[in-house]
């Protein structure tokens, strides 16, 4: 990306945004959880003072509660480029929502069909499709190349069969940082009859999501990953929601959507707090020099412009540092590129990864080691035994002071 024709973040504006980065740490764990806008915060406050209401009645603090949920549900179905917002449906996480929709999903499918996973996700969107081994369904692995720390397409086409039903994959590795192609992979999955179902989490923070221009069938994502609440986001085509198994109460129609995929219902707070996200989005694309009258999408592809131009530069400040030790192996690519994350893990020679983060801490210095719930890749990757990587998840609010504090204490605890 040629960052000269990109408009820069106003960075003091940004982090002022995010009431946490006053506190003095260099939070490099954004993978796991980023920071929480205020106007999240403050939203869910208000919602819990005001309007701590039961849906459904016909007295007016229910009717605001209401409404409530309706506003912010349309904010995040048009984060998504979603049509209806019935095809949204919120649970606790990522990880619930793939399990939902795997015991949604399997009264549709017969012995002998597969499903295709890979050993790159987070478990989350491996682990629920694995467990309907027990009905007869059959599970082929897309695995990554070690070589390229990459899934290939070429790879998922030889495993594609006339009973594939499913194909899973994440959109970016939350270990690696790549970013697969998905409408690419989502064609030539339809293309076999398949649906796909893809893990959005590790890459919404970064990229804006469109689910119609990339024909994906199952979408999943984390607010808590993008700025908001704990809180899990499910997207479905709407003919797929209908077709799917009742979860909730038995009286539950069909098309009773997203209610019969969400029993004892949302976290209105969380869902009315994540509603901000949508606005933050649109007041940077304002800044960023879009018409405040602009369509979204278009706030949304300028926000990811300038925040793509500087998350490579951090990227790339902290690969030339990682690249030029001799003691560090980088996992994934080496550069800072269009199709990768500002996720960077990488290994010391001779050192378990678990010794390195603790001794950043005294400097404030937030980075994690470990699997980070992609337990196979690691494995695959013969990092189990030293503790699986050390991980630094940037994000658009970090500063290049920031990398270069991280650069310094590991120079002095790599010494």
């Amino acid at each position: 990306m040629d960052k000269r024709v990109v408009p820069d973040l106003d960075l003091d504006y940004v982090r002022s945004r995010f009431p946490a980065l006053t506190d003095g740490w260099a939070y490099f764990d954004n993978a796991g959880g980023s920071q929480v806008l205020g106007t999240v915060i403050d939203r869910i406050a208000n919602y819990m003072r005001t309007s701590p209401i039961q849906l459904g009645a016909t007295y007016a603090k229910s009717e605001l509660a209401s409404r409530r949920q309706h506003e912010a549900t349309e904010a995040i179905a048009e984060l998504l480029n979603v049509r209806d917002p019935h095809e949204i449906v919120f649970g606790p996480s990522a990880t619930a929502l793939f399990g939902r929709l795997a015991r949604a999903l399997r009264p549709l499918l017969r012995a002998g069909d597969e499903v295709i996973v890979t050993n790159l996700d987070h478990e989350a969107n491996i682990g629920a499709w694995r467990r309907l081994t027990e009905f007869g369904i059959r599970i082929r692995e897309w695995k990554v190349r070690p070589e390229t720390f990459n899934l290939h397409i070429d790879d998922l086409a030889a495993l594609l069969t006339n009973r594939t039903r499913l194909v899973c994959f994440t959109q970016a590795s939350n270990v690696v940082g790549s970013v697969m192609p998905v409408a690419e992979i989502a064609r030539l999955a339809h293309e076999a009859g398949a649906d796909v179902c893809v893990d959005g989490v590790a890459c919404a923070a970064h990229r804006a999501v469109d689910v119609q221009a990339s024909d994906i069938d199952y979408y999943v994502f984390s607010a808590y990953k993008v700025y908001g609440p704990h809180l899990g986001v499910l997207y479905g085509k709407h003919d797929k929601l209908l077709a799917l198994a009742n979860l909730n109460h038995e009286f539950f129609a069909s098309d009773a959507l997203p209610y019969k995929l969400q029993p004892g219902g949302a976290p209105y707070e969380l869902v009315y707090g994540a509603g901000a996200i949508r606005d933050y989005y649109r007041d940077l694309g304002i800044r960023l020099g879009v018409p405040q009258q602009a369509a979204l999408r278009d706030h949304l592809h300028a926000v990811e412009s300038a925040f793509h131009a500087h998350e490579n530069e951090l990227t790339a400040r902290l690969l030339d540092f990682l690249g030029g030790r001799p003691d560090i192996r980088i996992v994934g690519n080496t550069r800072a590129c269009e199709d990768r994350l500002p996720t960077v893990s990488f290994v010391v020679a001779g050192r378990d990864s678990a010794t390195i983060p603790p001794r950043l801490d005294p400097q404030r210095v937030a980075v994690r080691y470990g699997h980070f719930y992609a337990k196979r890749l690691i494995d695959a990757l013969g990092l189990a035994a030293q503790n699986g990587v050390v991980r630094v998840s940037m994000a658009h609010y970090n500063t290049i002071a920031e990398v270069d504090r991280l650069i310094a204490g590991l120079e002095s605890v790599l010494t």
